[in-house]
């Protein structure tokens, strides 16, 4: 049986989506609530954003809760938001890319081109610095642009801050894409019943019949707490070899959370989903979702966070921070 959380009903569905500005490499896995534990039966791309949000909750059914979590930043950097007089993030973006906010989502090409309400950058390599970003914005350090949860601790490592949006480790134009074409309309869908943890309120309190709950994830962190890492052993998800390994310990935390695999989904598993260029990304879908479904389930405790500024501006990464019980 669903323990950990409070919940007259669990979700009925929840979603994890490994999030990229290229179409192809936006993935999603979904786990259905059976009555007694989740089925986790599906993995496929994302697809059409403009109706994403309307086809995921009709496959959660008339009045299904549903959660989704999103591996991309959800909330601004606390710094960012006092130097903007920005208060509350879900306000705020209703109004990026209107008015004297129309640039926001357009990434800065030269530094000139960058302020506090044109703050992304930069849209190629070739003559850049993060110096030249700070400069512009009028803050002190990198660690001023990275939110609480950003930094390490919580993480692991150091997170890459929102507005540089250059190198491997970017997230902004990742978070420029979720929140321009799925998070924003779906807050103004009148069909939605959309709210954003932690913005809204605590998880438990969230999950009622019809809603649907976004959350930010981060499936590295995931990687970490389901102990699919060998400490003997450099991991890299882009290896079908290392994505092998660490599928074994997956199932094995999927099966003592009592969560159930759809046996065509496991069989592309256990095979690190082959050679394919997204392999890694199917791999972090899945991840993601058994992350998610672990504290769900009361497999890991969760503390929610009651800061002022991480509720109302930040935000928090679903699961950071957790304790793992079971391993």
């Amino acid at each position: 049986m669903i323990q950990g959380f409070d919940f007259t009903d669990p979700p009925a569905l929840v979603v994890h989506a490994d999030w990229s500005i290229n179409p192809d490499k936006r993935w999603l896995a979904s786990a259905e609530f059976t009555g007694d534990h989740y089925l986790v039966h599906t993995i496929e791309l994302v697809g059409d954003l403009s109706n994403f949000l309307n086809r995921i909750v009709n496959w959660a059914g008339a009045g299904g809760c549903v959660l989704i979590g999103f591996d991309y930043p959800i909330g601004l950097p606390y710094t960012y938001a006092q130097l903007t007089g920005i208060s509350d993030f879900c306000s705020a973006l209703s109004v990026f890319g209107k008015d004297e906010w129309r640039r926001f989502y357009d990434v800065a090409e030269s530094a000139d081109q960058i302020s506090l309400l044109r703050p992304f950058y930069p849209y190629r390599p070739g003559g850049t610095h993060r110096q030249f970003l700070l400069n512009k914005l009028g803050i002190g350090s990198i660690d001023e642009l990275l939110r609480t949860c950003e930094k390490a601790p919580p993480l692991q490592r150091p997170a890459a801050p929102l507005f540089w949006t250059l190198g491997a480790q970017q997230v902004g134009k990742a978070a420029i894409n979720g929140w321009q074409n799925v998070l924003a309309p779906g807050l103004k869908d009148p069909n939605l019943d959309l709210v954003i943890w932690p913005f809204s309120g605590r998880m438990a309190e969230l999950v009622r019949p019809g809603k649907v709950i976004v959350a930010e994830t981060y499936p590295a962190e995931f990687t970490h707490q389901l102990g699919l890492v060998s400490p003997h052993k450099r991991f890299s998800k882009r290896r079908q070899s290392d994505r092998v390994f660490a599928v074994e310990r997956l199932i094995k935390q999927a099966d003592n959370t009592g969560m159930q695999i759809n046996p065509e989904l496991e069989r592309s598993l256990v095979e690190g989903f082959g050679v394919s260029p997204t392999g890694e990304d199917r791999f972090d879908a899945v991840v993601g979702l058994v992350g998610m479904l672990q504290i769900i389930s009361g497999v890991r405790y969760f503390s929610e966070h009651e800061t002022e500024k991480i509720r109302e501006i930040e935000g928090w990464i679903f699961g950071l921070a957790s304790e793992k019980i079971i391993v």
